[in-house]
This record gives C-alpha cells, structure tokens and sequence, in this order.
C-alpha cells in the first residue's frame, strides 16, 4: 500500500502528533508499505526528509515553527503536481482538523480514495483554553469549513463538534488514541465504531535506551539520594504547569523536579521557582530530542503529568511505562488506559491532592518499600503492535471501499 498521511503540523516541528507521524511512517515501511506526509511548509529551518511533500504556508507563531495553507484549488493542483511522481495512493490518513484535513479529504475525494482519520485533537477544550471569543472562534470555524468542504453533513448544532463531524462524515474509517476519546466523541455525536490505537513508542529506542539510567537503586542505597521526578511538555496553562509548580512547593518533597520542554509560561515558572525558593529542587532542562526524552524517563524515578480533561492519549505517560517507569498521572480518564501497577492517582484534581501524592511517593522512594514494575508491562505499548492494527484498518477500508 501507499499511504498518504496529512497533518496540521509538519512532521519535522515540536508535538506529539509529530512524533507520531514519524513513528507510523518508520514501521509501516518496515512492514513493506510506503508512507507520503503532507504537510503546510515549516518556515523555520528543519531537516528535510524524503517522505515530506509540503504545501505552500505562511508562519504562525513568532518562532516559525508552525504554519497554516490555505486549503483551495491552488493547493489542490500543487499537491496533484507534487504526488503524481511518486506510486499511486491507496489511503489517505488525514491526521489533521483544520486546513491541512480539508485538502487531505479534498484530494481523497478528487482520486475516488479511502480516508481513515484520526482524531488526535479535543479541540473544544483547546479553545476553549487559548482563544478569547471562544464560540465567535467556532463559528468562524464552521464558516470556513463550509467553504472548502462541500456540501455540509453535519446536523450537529453549530460548536467545535459539529466541525469534527463534518470531517469524520467524510470518512471510512475513524479512529482515536485512546478509549475515553473515542467514548467522548461518540457521545457528542461524532461517528460510530471508532477504532482504539493509541500512538506506540518506539521499539528500537526502547531497547537501545532501556537500563541506560543514571540511577541505580542497587549501588545507592535508599535514604541517601533524591528522588527524581520527570514532567515532559508544552508550557501552557491546559497542561497545568503552574499548579505542577504550586504542588511541589506544597510537598515539601525533598527531591528534584526536572522540566523538560518550552512554551508560553516558561517565564512565568522561572520567576514561580524563584520568588518561593525552589531552585534547588526545580530544574528547568529544556526541549530535548526524543531519545533523550526516552533516556530520561527511564532514569526517573516517576513521571508526573498534571493535565486534566485535555490529552486525548497523554503520550508521555505510555512512554513511561514502556520505559519501567511508573506515572503519577491527574487524569483519571488518562489513568484508566494504563496498565495496572504502572501509575499513581491522586484523590482529586486539586492541587492539594497532587502535593500529598508527590510527597507521599517521594517518601516511598526514598525508603526504598517501592517493588520495581515488571519489564513487560507497557510491551502492548510498543509502535509495533499498533502498527499492525492500522494496517487491519487500512486493509479493512480497502476491501470495502
């Protein structure tokens, strides 16, 4: 087969959806199958890769790492111009909500092809978050959709899921990272029978990087080092990162809290951990590449991830697990997906509760009463296995389009 996957985002810019673009692409090929990923051109300089087909685009955040194409018959007779040297495609995988999905189906709908969709964004939580005029926003959405999808399907009322339904109307397959995504989804009326795949983690780093952790509990003995603990992602306010901060100064957890990443609240945190003393226990570490994400987590003692009702996977905390790392994980929808074992659950979404838990598994830690989790619990985790199962769905699709 030849795949066609177009995302939002090009697969060479910061993101979970990135990461796993890029995952999909490596494992379907080794299956034997080969993968095109169109996406709006990134303005900031970036290695370039063979799978990349690019729309024009203009930048959208200062940084320009992140761009948007206009979705139109422009684009559509470049795209046709930019695929038509290279094999036929069989499906088209749209990975994307907004201008790039509406030219992924545009093209699938030219060349009379298959479309499975993932949806990986909960947009209405999104922006609700980040923009000021929220239902103005929607609306202005839904417009803009109308515009270049043709004719509307949705009987939804107008709001950020009746944008989502009229892309999942257009397809033959859907598909969701995780379980209580896809429940929430069907249940504000966007498509029936959606297909679980959550994104994997990458077997070859797993077994390259796995027991190379800077930690050894068996040569430092318990009581006489600091617990370490990981929280990976974008500095914005839907990932609670201020509240991680506030919860740790509530602990009083004698131990290191490294941050790994980059965002808007950056200098907000910097001057947090400054103004109440935090800065021999919070390290700020920066954007790191993936394997080094992947090294860390296997070096921690736990992963903390504080987003509530956002993820619609909470990537970092499977990768944990695969890593034998246990999470101390807010969500509760996100808790319910991981294996038994594998994490912690604070009582509630408060704060409070998440000081008491970071204090409590600090002093487990340091006691040494925490039993390691078993290597093989986050294997069913691994990009492998959820490789086969899209090529089930894309295979399925084929035989019934």
């Amino acid at each position: 087969m030849h795949i066609l996957i177009v995302s939002d985002q090009h697969a060479e810019s910061a993101g979970g959806v990135q990461v796993s673009i890029r995952l999909q692409t490596k494992f379907l090929e080794r299956a034997g199958h080969a993968v095109t990923v169109c996406a709006p051109r990134m303005h900031a300089p970036h290695r370039l890769d063979p799978h990349d087909v690019d729309t024009r685009s203009i930048p959208i955040t200062l940084d320009r790492e992140y761009s948007a194409s206009l979705p139109g018959r422009w684009s559509d007779a470049a795209l046709d111009r930019a695929m038509a040297s290279r094999a036929p495609v069989d499906v088209v995988h749209v990975q994307a909500d907004f201008w790039q999905a509406a030219i992924g189906y545009r093209f699938a709908e030219r060349h009379g092809l298959p479309v499975v969709h993932t949806f990986h964004n909960h947009m209405e939580f999104g922006i609700e978050q980040v923009v000021p005029f929220p239902r103005l926003a929607v609306r202005a959405m839904v417009w803009a959709q109308g515009l270049v999808l043709k004719p509307r399907r949705s009987s939804l009322p107008t709001s950020a899921w009746r944008f989502l339904d009229e892309l999942a109307k257009r397809a033959s397959a859907l598909v969701a990272p995780s379980s209580h995504f896809a429940s929430l989804l069907e249940s504000k009326g966007v498509g029936t029978a959606i297909d679980v795949i959550p994104t994997g983690v990458d077997d070859d780093l797993v077994e390259e990087v796995r027991g190379e952790s800077t930690i050894d509990a068996d040569v430092v003995p318990a009581g006489e080092r600091r617990p370490v603990f990981l929280w990976i992602g974008r500095m914005s306010a839907e990932k609670r990162l201020m509240e991680f901060l506030e919860a740790v100064r509530l602990s009083g957890a004698d131990a290191e809290f490294r941050l790994y990443g980059a965002g808007l609240l950056l200098s907000k945190a910097r001057a947090f951990v400054e103004r109440h003393g935090l800065g021999d226990r919070v390290v700020f570490a920066g954007r790191v590449p993936y394997r080094e994400s992947l090294r860390a987590m296997g070096a921690a003692d736990a992963l903390v991830q504080t987003s509530i009702g956002f993820e619609t996977q909470g990537m970092t905390v499977f990768e944990a697990t695969v890593m034998g790392t246990r999470s101390i994980v807010s969500d509760p929808a996100v808790a319910g997906e991981l294996p038994a074992g594998s994490h912690w659950q604070p009582r509630d979404g408060s704060i409070a509760a998440l000081a008491e838990t970071l204090a409590e598994v600090s002093t487990a830690i340091r006691t040494g009463t925490l039993r390691p989790m078993p290597g093989n619990t986050g294997d069913g985790l691994r990009q492998s296995a959820q490789t086969e199962r899209m090529i089930a769905v894309y295979e399925r699709v084929l035989r019934t389009s």
